[in-house]
């Protein structure tokens, strides 16, 4: 069962992905992540991450770690 902050993580992290018009493996690229990983973040089965992971994800697109988790 996904929990609704995982939820909300996925659809942020898609959300910001779109407004900035990029697409997974160009977010991927920005993040410092593989591919296969930075769309699993965006699915809707993401799996856990570390907080190094979640640092590296709101630097690629320059937001707090605290933004990536609200909607």
């Amino acid at each position: 069962m996904t929990s609704d902050i995982v939820k909300k993580f996925a659809k942020r992290l898609k959300q910001l992905r779109l407004e900035r018009g990029l697409t997974q493996e160009e977010a991927a690229l920005k993040c410092k992540l593989e591919y296969k990983y930075y769309q699993r973040y965006e699915s809707t089965k993401p799996r856990d991450m570390r907080l190094s992971t979640l640092e590296k994800i709101a630097n690629g697109f320059g937001v707090k770690p605290c933004d990536l988790l609200v909607e």
